[in-house]
């Protein structure tokens, strides 16, 4: 019978998740209980509970069951025969068995040990037996738990944020557990057990909803791996929404997450609750009767127009006319976050009932309170996830709900779109005191990818968003063309400051008209840091920081208007000179390995840099000189990748040698770090790299038993690289970028199909945004030109069969 309900005939009705766990629990039910019948052989005293989720009758697919045989302690072989009848019969089945054999004293005085058996207990459904003694323990596990739980719900809490530690945020994850997750199945169970002590309850609107959407999901998983697991990878996504009917993976998270944000959510506000009661409980009987026998008015403190402090949360005052004050849900929220308080739940919703749409254009007051609620830091994440579970964010911006629960396919990002945008306002609340325009930066950052909901470059797509949300917010027709500018090129400093040659005045001349002012330029310079910090670690680090500062100073000289010189070759130091004559004396490479100082940095800067992030060191440059000859991009990056070595950025030139020595010798400044451990002596560095360039040194084999060595593990097939050539990105050489899976020896393979082609490499800029590489390389024919059009196609496309080969 419960293969049918798995696996209907074909044809037949296939029912949908809720009546079917319903099914399939009454069909183990009635399954456990012929066992029980057969078993008893006139034996009293002795009942089947059903426990845990088995006992609220939640089976999946591949659930297990949680029992309990609850006996009053009468004969102990009977029992013990008894339970071997049930347990070996559900074994045999290979169905995964949480068992136990207690009297009901032994299973509150277990209870009383374990909160994880309390837990179970409370959802204690009787099976078969004596109904009596099911009744009996029931009654008086509900007893203790509510008498202990001015003790036990603070553990319960404790518990609940040791496991989101943990296991992480169920509505921002990629592959979230189900179940363990903070908003996953644990903590809806744990805020029913909440509601069962009596103290406080959780808003119930949509919540139980939000638990059948996660237990169906974990149903069709089950279905589709065909093991009891609450792990959504990445691999079964698909599956899962096409068991759901769902139109793809992106749906199926979309789903996920917004289940998890009601859950969280509740928990937020009952946690909260439960530490109001509490604490009003602390008070002694006899100081409240000092203070006049009755129960003491709440303390009210003013905050703003309408809204006031009352016991740690933000309310409204009760001279409060939302229906008449369309700005007082922004003003509540801003006054909340600047005192780093929460909006109560009661204020939250009478807000969403009553309060009348702003006009548009806005009126001054409720830009003035948005730039002030998301510049407020940290706490405006909590007040923003307040209005949004009632709904009141998209009312006020419309296009925020094509963002919302939006989830983000990259490993580099942490969060959902809408959450990131929300962290990048609170990364750029901390850079405002660098920028003239605190308004604007704030309000980019909220609305740098808004695009993301739409088809297409979200850049090109968020500009027109951010032009018509400016206006409707009430900017002025400049201060929107900024805000359109910011929000098209938010993404412009970073790109090209990793990917692309600062020394070639058409990459400076290209961001300067994109920019188009001083102003604009400082804005986003701060807009991208915040961007990149609210990314997450991969996305931001002194390397990258440096480079952007570097590109930001040179544009800014260009938009002052100093003039752009073309650049000449740089005069080589005198430790490049050195190693210049040693390498064409020796015939051989030589180099050296030295640590990459901290660019220097202002006070402010430093401070910011401080509070923003961990500082990160710059790496350590490696200075190589070689006889000029073939061969040495790849030989160099070989053998980098072969010591587990990351190239940062690589440059090259050929450099002729002093007082008039005939022949050029070939110099690579690039800057590398180790991927874990130390670095590797330069005298082993430089000994390889002699046997990789007379051939000596298999490197291609060597790599390829590192990789064989260490499988990768199997996971969703990542996109196929894809190699262009930039257009006008350069007057001195053919810029061409290379977007692949990050992989060892990566810089290796390009550095051959490189060579095979006969271009030489002017420079190369290496950048790795989590398991993405964007590689730029400035190549010039063997004259020193750059390529004509359809050459420089040829080569991109030798590169691409070179990375999918």
């Amino acid at each position: 019978m419960v293969g049918r309900l798995l696996s209907p005939p074909q044809g037949g009705p296939v029912l949908p998740p809720p009546p079917r766990r319903a099914a399939l629990a009454g069909l183990t039910d009635e399954w456990l209980s012929g066992l029980f019948a057969a078993g008893t052989d006139g034996l009293r005293g002795v009942s089947l509970v059903a426990v845990g989720g088995y006992g609220r009758g939640e089976l999946s697919p591949r659930s297990d069951l949680d029992l309990l045989l609850l006996h009053d302690g009468g004969d102990a072989k009977a029992v013990a025969a008894l339970a071997d009848r049930l347990w070996y019969p559900v074994w045999d089945l290979g169905l995964a068995l949480d068992h136990s054999v207690r009297t009901p004293a032994e299973a509150r005085r277990t209870a009383g040990e374990d909160l994880k058996v309390q837990l179970g207990l409370l959802d204690a459904r009787h099976l078969a037996g004596d109904l009596g003694l099911t009744a009996g323990l029931r009654t008086a596990v509900l007893a203790d738990w509510r008498n202990q739980a001015p003790k036990r719900l603070p553990e319960l809490q404790e518990l609940c944020a040791e496991r989101a530690e943990r296991q992480g945020e169920l509505q921002y994850l990629l592959e979230p557990d189900l179940k363990e997750a903070r908003g996953g199945l644990r903590d809806a169970t744990a805020l029913r057990a909440v509601a069962a002590s009596w103290l406080a309850d959780a808003p119930r609107e949509g919540l139980a909803e939000a638990r059948r959407r996660l237990l169906d999901v974990r149903d069709a998983l089950h279905l589709a791996t065909g093991r009891a697991t609450d792990r959504l990878a990445l691999q079964e996504q698909d599956q899962v929404a096409a068991e759901l009917g769902l139109l793809d993976a992106d749906a199926l998270l979309r789903q996920v997450y917004e289940a998890a944000r009601v859950i969280s959510y509740a928990g937020d506000v009952t946690w909260r609750e439960v530490g109001r009661v509490l604490r009003s409980r602390s008070v002694r009987p006899r100081l409240r009767a000092m203070l006049g026998g009755g129960k003491p008015a709440p303390e009210r403190s003013p905050l703003a127009e309408g809204v006031v402090e009352q016991d740690g949360e933000v309310v409204l005052a009760r001279t409060a006319r939302p229906d008449r004050d369309p700005v007082l849900p922004l003003r509540a929220a801003a006054a909340a976050a600047q005192a780093g308080l929460p909006l109560s739940l009661h204020a939250v919703r009478r807000l969403a009932a009553t309060v009348r749409p702003l006009p548009a254009p806005w009126p001054a007051e409720a830009r003035e309170q948005l730039v002030t609620l998301l510049g407020s830091g940290r706490p405006t994440v909590e007040v923003w996830e307040a209005l949004e579970a009632e709904g009141l964010i998209t009312r006020l911006l419309p296009d925020w709900e094509r963002v919302r629960c939006r989830p983000q396919r990259n490993a580099v990002h942490l969060w959902t779109v809408d959450r990131h945008l929300i962290e990048t306002a609170v990364r750029a609340s901390g850079f405002t005191r660098r920028v003239h325009r605190p308004d604007l930066l704030l309000v980019a950052a909220l609305l740098h990818d808004i695009g993301k909901g739409w088809p297409g470059d979200h850049s090109v797509a968020g500009e027109t968003i951010a032009r018509d949300v400016a206006a409707r917010i009430g900017f002025d027709r400049a201060d929107t063309a900024v805000l359109a500018t910011l929000v098209r090129h938010h993404l412009l400093l970073v790109e090209t400051a990793t990917r692309r040659d600062l020394d070639d005045p058409a990459t400076v001349r290209a961001v300067a008209e994109a920019v188009g002012t001083e102003h604009t330029l400082e804005l986003l310079h701060a807009l991208t840091e915040a961007d990149a910090l609210a990314t997450g670690p991969a996305a931001w680090s002194s390397w990258r920081g440096s480079l952007v500062a570097d590109l930001v100073k040179r544009v800014s000289a260009v938009l002052a208007g100093d003039p752009l010189e073309e650049p000449e070759a740089a005069a080589p130091t005198a430790e490049q000179e050195r190693l210049a004559v040693e390498a064409f004396r020796t015939g051989g490479p030589v180099l050296t390995l030295r640590a990459q100082a901290e660019p220097p940095a202002d006070p402010e800067r430093a401070a910011d840099a401080e509070r923003a992030a961990d500082p990160e060191p710059l790496g350590v440059e490696l200075l190589i000189a070689v006889p000029d000859q073939a061969g040495v991009l790849p030989a160099v990056a070989g053998v980098l990748a072969m010591h587990r070595l990351t190239v940062r950025t690589a440059e090259l030139r050929s450099l002729p040698l002093p007082d008039g020595v005939e022949g050029s010798v070939l110099l690579l400044d690039w800057r590398v770090a180790a991927e874990y451990g130390s670095l590797p002596q330069a005298t082993r560095l430089r000994a390889d790299l002699v046997r990789a360039l007379d051939g000596t040194l298999d490197i291609a084999g060597r790599l390829a038993e590192r990789d064989a060595a260490y499988p990768r593990r199997r996971g969703v097939e990542p996109p196929p690289p894809r190699v262009t050539v930039a257009p006008a990105a350069s007057r001195l050489a053919t810029v061409i970028e290379v977007r692949a899976q990050d992989a060892p020896g990566l810089l290796f393979r390009l550095g051959r199909a490189l060579e095979a082609a006969g271009v030489r490499v002017r420079s190369a800029h290496a950048s790795t945004l989590g398991s993405n590489a964007v590689d730029a390389f400035y190549v010039t024919g063997p004259e020193g030109a750059r390529l004509p059009g359809e050459e420089a196609g040829d080569v991109a496309r030798v590169l691409e069969e070179a990375l999918r080969g």
